[in-house]
Order: structure tokens, then sequence, then C-alpha cells
């Protein structure tokens, strides 16, 4: 009879935050918590074991909610990552020996991708990371475990969720210039649009709404702002 996984193995959330910064889609790392012996942490997404009464979404939201202080942002899950020997590279398992009660265990990790908006928090470091920042999603460092894969799948996820669900907006300022719209799905998406049949095509969704409004403080000639609407 095959041997069962039950008791030897342990269910975590990674969580991968994008945020867009005018050109730059980002990518929030932590810098995790160094061993005795480590001069400094390595770089990784942030993340953490699921409690015993908890639900995975409730575990990812908790996770998120740690490091921005923020609650009902966008929380999607997007894949299951169970490679077993996902966290045996030794440099993994020497801060895994450290850190957790039962660093030989197998990890399967339950990964969420979620959508904000940069200019409504703070970062704040939380007691899985020392400090955490914004890195271009194109330059992101060698992360542990295997944390990049995670990094590119969410990635995919996103483009997809872009296309078919229109979810950038949740990565827009809550009023928006149709420039900033263009930016950010030829960013994601990795392609060019020309300018005037995008803005026809967006002026048709019935959930972007044009606003009496124009940009403040701009050195060019102001643009015209736009909001979303959830609910039309």
């Amino acid at each position: 009879m095959p041997e069962r996984l039950s008791g030897v193995l342990d269910v975590s959330v990674d969580n991968v935050i994008f945020g867009f910064d005018e050109n730059i889609l980002k990518v929030l790392v932590i810098e995790r918590k160094p061993f005795p012996d480590e001069k400094k942490g390595m770089s990784a997404i942030p993340g953490d074991l699921v409690y015993p009464k908890e639900s995975l979404d409730g575990a990812a939201a908790r996770v998120l909610k740690d490091l921005t202080s923020l609650e009902g942002l966008f929380l999607k899950q997007f894949h299951t990552f169970g490679d077993p020997n996902r966290v045996k590279d030794l440099k993994d398992q020497e801060w895994l020996t450290n850190f957790r009660i039962n660093p030989e265990r197998r990890v399967i990790t339950i990964a969420y991708y979620s959508l904000i908006k940069m200019d409504e928090y703070q970062l704040l470091p939380s007691y899985f990371a020392e400090k955490a920042d914004w890195v271009d999603v194109l330059e992101v460092p060698d992360l542990a475990f295997d944390h990049n894969e995670i990094v590119s799948k969410a990635l995919e996820a996103l483009r997809h969720g872009l296309e078919v669900d229109q979810i950038g907006f949740e990565l827009l300022p809550e009023k928006f210039t149709l420039t900033q719209l263009q930016n950010l799905y030829e960013i994601i998406l990795d392609k060019k649009f020309d300018k005037r049949n995008f803005r026809k095509n967006i002026k048709k969704m019935e959930h972007v709404i044009p606003l009496n409004e124009k940009q403040e403080g701009v050195l060019h000639k102001p643009a015209q702002l736009f909001k979303f609407e959830k609910d039309v």
C-alpha cells in the first residue's frame, strides 16, 4: 500500500503582490529574517504556513494585511506548487532548520496574487520579514525556494485576468487618465496598442466613466480623468 502524506507535510500560502507605478509593473519582495550565521536574509515573496483553524483565503489575507495594514484588497488564488524537492535546496534547508519546528517536512504551497494601488498604503515589515520593497517585475532577483517560478506563473495569471476579467483597474488610482490605462495594458501584456483604437474601444466600456475633471499639477497639457465603476 502506498505511503500516505497525512501528517508529514505543511500547507502554506504565498502572495505575489503587484503594484503599478506609472510605467513600471512592480512586485513586492521581502528580505527574510536571517538565521544566526547568515549576514543578510535571502529575498522572497511574502508567505506563511496556514494556521490549523484558518482557511486558505484567510491565511493569504492575513499575510497581505501584515505587510500593508489594509483589508479587502484584490486577492486571487492561481496555482498550487507541490514538487517534493521544492524546499530541499541547501540554502533553504538552513533557513527552515532555524525557523521551522519541522524543517524536513514537505511543503505544499497555495499561491495567490494581489493587486494594490500603490498610493493607498505604506509598506510594513512583518514578523516574517526584515524589510519589504518594490522591484520591477522584469528585474526580480534570485529568490528563495521556487519563488521565481511562482512570480512567473502569477504574471501569466495576471495577463489572463487583464484580458478576460478587466482586473487592471485594481492597479490604477481611483481617478486615472487613458494614457495611464494604456500604459498599464501595454506593460502587462508586453505589446503596443494604437492610441486611437485603444481609446475608442475603452470609451465603449460602460464601466469606464468620464469625469468633468482634469489632471492637476502636471507640466504638460492636463488630460481628462476617468474612473472605474464595478457596479455598472
